[in-house]
């Protein structure tokens, strides 16, 4: 019998237990941020909202009693996500937040103790769109537009005058049963100053004001000081074996002064404690000047990282690696714009990335109206790929010939012989035939030399001779690959075709160079007695009424038989291999 008792008693303890700890389990009001760390904040009616606040705020506080600092930062970040901090500037957000909540908690222990029976759950009738707390002006709110829409949440209004709040009822004890306060202590600098200080002027405490003109004058010591520390590094760089120390230091000294300034009076902001609108404003401009320095300083290391590019190689100011360093500069430089800009956005509140989904709307049209910037762009990097040319060299597209002057990320510019500039797309120049003189090794010349008929055939072996010696002699010419021969009868002369490559580095050594091959064979003609043909007609008149025609040696049968016998093989005038007065190049 006794045995049966006991087992029952057991059953009754262990009954018991469970349900006890079921019910622990399903306590609303136990925090339960290291059991469900991914649990979300419950803001769906004033009641859990309320609930989530004040629950998290009292683990904060136990937390910050048992030196728990990571449970008592997740407790803090729970209770600001039951507050509206939309119209709070980014970049101090989080900070205006943890304020806000401590305030509010510190105001509520003092004036009520809260009875979640007496706030609205919207489980019965209409849901509410404003609660505030009893005798108070703190106030939550359905939110009805932004990413937290359909939320209740701590009004702007009440996050904005929560500090407002706390100093009316600071000099009040805690309620008895309340959670007393979140343990906020008075910042030491606004303890300590004296009492004249903390009247208000202009929206400010005149220590405050005073703050202000101390915080500028050190953020311009600092910005002199950072100066002339770096002026210090210059000097020292300047006995490195490389130069490229001095350039980076020469690139940041401007911008970094003004960073080390501007980012002293940001932090300086915070232990000011100012508020509303002057915050805002001193908050948003020393962001674009922060953002603006920054990318400044980006903007400079740029060009010294193109010139190392170009250094590195070793290539001429003309040479392709100029050409991608500069297009590698010109889309980091791009990119830092960009990027700097996205940041600055970020940094004022706006959701950069709701942004740039926002512009998908127009993303088509867009995209239309850049298809030939695209295509410019590609064709800029096919350009420098694939190397068709660079700059300085002498190219022919279409009807477009000149020197390339510079290939840019749209276009590329050419120097004409009239000295106009023309900008050729680069998606042109992409897919249309590009002839590139600059890039021969040898430059030829091809010339039909017309003498006069009647001369003579020794003097013609003669002149061609004379003229493969002048290219023998000239120190331009190509030697191993010429020609000079009589080429045909034309119509008025006899043709010889000269044809020799130069080897010059440029168009105007061509020129010369040519100049004076032609001005050796005009003297080569006079020395030897020829004379070249003009496009000229003449008109033979065999006899006129005053003079009969002369009588010619008509040949015989057998003259015209013999004739073209001696030209043939074994002939006495033969000369099959020319009179031997001329060599052609390729039998030397």
């Amino acid at each position: 019998m006794k045995f049966r008792n006991i087992l029952s008693i057991l059953f009754v303890t262990i009954l018991f237990s469970g349900s006890s700890l079921i019910a622990q389990d399903a306590d609303p009001d136990k925090p339960t941020l290291r059991d469900k760390p991914l649990a979300g904040v419950k803001t769906d009616n004033p009641r859990d909202t309320m609930r989530t606040f004040m629950n998290s705020m009292q683990e904060y506080k136990d937390a910050k009693v048992n030196s728990d600092l990571p449970r008592s930062k997740e407790a803090l970040n729970r209770a600001i996500r039951t507050l509206d901090l939309e119209d709070i500037p980014f970049m101090v957000r989080k900070e205006k937040g943890e304020e806000a909540a401590r305030f509010l908690k510190e105001a509520i222990d003092r004036v009520i103790i809260i009875n979640y029976d007496y706030i609205p759950d919207n489980e019965e009738g209409e849901p509410k769109i404003r609660w505030r707390l009893k005798d108070t002006e703190i106030t939550i709110i359905r939110v009805e537009s932004g990413e937290r829409a359909g939320e209740y949440l701590f009004s702007k209004d009440t996050v904005f005058r929560s500090r407002e709040f706390y100093d009316k009822v600071s000099h009040l004890p805690f309620l008895e049963g309340s959670g007393h306060g979140a343990l906020y202590e008075p910042p030491f600098l606004e303890e300590t100053v004296p009492p004249w200080s903390k009247e208000i002027y202009l929206e400010l405490a005149i220590w405050q004001w005073i703050g202000i003109g101390v915080s500028l004058m050190i953020g311009i010591t600092f910005r002199i000081i950072s100066k002339g520390l770096l002026t210090i590094l210059y000097k020292l760089a300047t006995k490195s074996k490389t130069d490229w120390d001095q350039k980076i230091i020469q690139a940041i000294s401007s911008p970094v002064g003004y960073i080390v300034s501007t980012g002293f009076w940001y932090f300086s902001l915070k232990f000011l404690k100012l508020e509303g609108i002057i915050l805002s404003v001193l908050t948003f401009s020393l962001q674009i000047l922060l953002s603006a320095y920054i990318v400044w300083l980006l903007y400079s290391l740029a060009n010294v990282f193109s010139e190392f590019l170009i250094g590195r190689e070793g290539k001429d100011e003309k040479g392709m690696n100029k050409q991608i360093a500069n297009l590698v500069t010109r889309t980091i430089k791009s990119f830092i714009v960009v990027f700097g800009v996205l940041i600055t956005i970020q940094n004022m509140g706006i959701n950069v990335m709701s942004l740039l989904a926002g512009l998908g709307i127009g993303g088509l049209a867009f995209a239309l109206a850049a298809k030939d910037t695209a295509a410019n762009l590609f064709g800029s990097i096919m350009i420098l790929i694939d190397r068709p040319f660079k700059v300085g060299d002498w190219i022919k597209i279409g009807s477009s010939e000149g020197t390339v002057e510079e290939i840019g990320l749209r276009s590329t510019r050419i120097r004409t012989f009239y000295d106009s500039v023309i900008s050729i797309p680069n998606m042109d120049m992409a897919v249309s035939p590009i002839d590139n003189l600059g890039q021969r090794t040898y430059r030829r010349i091809l010339a039909n030399l017309g003498i006069t008929y009647g001369t003579p055939p020794a003097k013609i072996e003669a002149f061609l001779e004379g003229i493969k010696n002048i290219i023998k002699a000239n120190p331009h010419t190509r030697k191993e690959n010429y020609h000079v021969v009589f080429n045909k009868f034309g119509d008025f002369n006899l043709d010889i075709m000269v044809y020799v490559f130069l080897k010059v580095p440029d168009w105007a050594t061509e020129l010369v160079a040519r100049q004076n091959i032609y001005l050796e064979i005009i003297r080569l003609a006079e020395d030897l007695g020829i004379e070249f043909a003009f496009p000229t007609q003449t008109l033979h008149i065999d006899s006129t009424p005053e003079k009969a025609k002369p009588g010619s040696k008509i040949p015989s049968l057998d003259d015209y038989k013999s004739i073209p016998k001696v030209f043939g093989p074994g002939g006495n005038k033969a000369l099959p291999e020319g009179g031997g007065l001329f060599i052609p190049p390729y039998k030397e």
